[in-house]
């Protein structure tokens, strides 16, 4: 049994601690959040979309067989947080040379007729175009978040560390924490040369039902948008992705072009309530490539940029491996 001390409490350091918990290691998490359920950590503000299909639009294969990894492994950490439905590609007609421009980078869709679509998902607006991506799915963010700080680790909040070395924790206060090994999984608390890409999420109520089963990407030239269902009532709305380290809050513009394009696509968000206006940073290497990195006494996971969700589990796995930690439980049947 090791000793390990986790820097950060976001997803990927709550996924480490849920893991290595689990392998029988004594583990303490050091962040500087109040509590478990501050939403200072970017995979708050996400739609837990996990759409490897989906992301080739603006990544590469690498990614999308990670995210598939990932798809693998997360009925076994939170199965209550997570769907697989598939997901759904969208397309108003006249914008459907842009779509296929989209569509020629995924590769692999079920291109689907308007009754298909229609008995697919009924609430949707009449006369749209779809493509069904099977295999995808989402998971609920701050539901799965929650889950894994229940983990039986040390959880010590209002805690930031300054600096990490192999088996080394530099708190903020002046203490060194001492492990066998040390796990940096700061996101953009860490110094490297990181830089945060704002984000922001509209949550929208609607008492008598969105309808919305499954999640969709409208594919638009100008403001794509996606749509995921939080049960019957909730559903978030997003796609905003803006080169800025600005954390205030959204603005007029995000916010109106990311609730019209929704509207365009399913009518009864016509009588929807904004429940939430939300904005936090992701934290992105100059590549937009995550680093996963292994050493002795020493893992270090961090820039996983718009893919947090998508990717964590297969690179928390690539690292458990690697360091002879244990690994995370994987379904065979997939």
């Amino acid at each position: 049994m090791a000793r390990v001390a986790i820097a950060g409490a976001g997803l990927t350091g709550r996924l480490f601690a849920w893991a290595l918990a689990r392998e029988g290691h004594s583990v303490s998490v050091f962040d500087p959040a109040p509590d478990a359920g501050a939403r200072g950590a970017a995979a708050f503000t996400a739609a837990g979309m996990l759409s490897p299909l989906a992301e080739l639009e603006s990544t590469d294969a690498d990614v999308a067989a990670l995210g598939w990894t990932s798809l693998r492994l997360w009925p076994a950490i939170a199965p209550e947080q997570l769907r697989r439905d598939g997901s759904l590609l969208l397309a108003h007609r006249s914008d459907l040379g842009a779509a296929q421009r989209v569509l020629a980078r995924i590769g692999r869709f079920e291109m689907l007729d308007r009754a298909a679509l229609q008995a697919l998902e009924p609430a949707l607006a009449p006369g749209l175009l779809g493509w069904h991506l099977p295999g995808e799915g989402s998971i609920d963010a701050p539901a799965a978040l929650a889950h894994l700080a229940r983990a039986p680790a040390e959880w010590c909040w209002g805690q930031r560390v300054e600096s990490i070395e192999p088996g080394r924790l530099h708190l903020a206060d002046g203490r060194t924490v001492v492990a066998d090994w040390a796990i940096d999984a700061r996101g953009l608390g860490a110094s490297w040369p990181l830089r945060g890409v704002r984000g922001e999420i509209v949550t929208l109520d609607l008492p008598g039902g969105h309808g919305l089963q499954r999640p969709l990407r409208l594919l638009h030239p100008r403001q794509p948008v996606y749509l995921v269902p939080r049960g019957p009532e909730r559903l978030l709305v997003g796609a905003s992705e803006i080169e800025s380290e600005d954390r205030s809050a959204m603005s007029l513009r995000s916010a109106v072009e990311l609730m019209a394009a929704a509207h365009s696509v399913l009518p009864a968000l016509a009588e929807a309530r904004i429940a939430l206006l939300d904005v936090n940073l992701r934290p992105a290497l100059p590549d937009n490539r995550p680093l996963a990195h292994c050493e002795p006494g020493l893992l270090t996971l961090n820039g996983l940029y718009r893919h947090g969700w998508l990717l964590a589990p297969a690179l928390v796995q690539q690292l458990l491996r690697e360091s002879g930690l244990g690994a995370l439980p994987e379904e065979t049947h997939a």
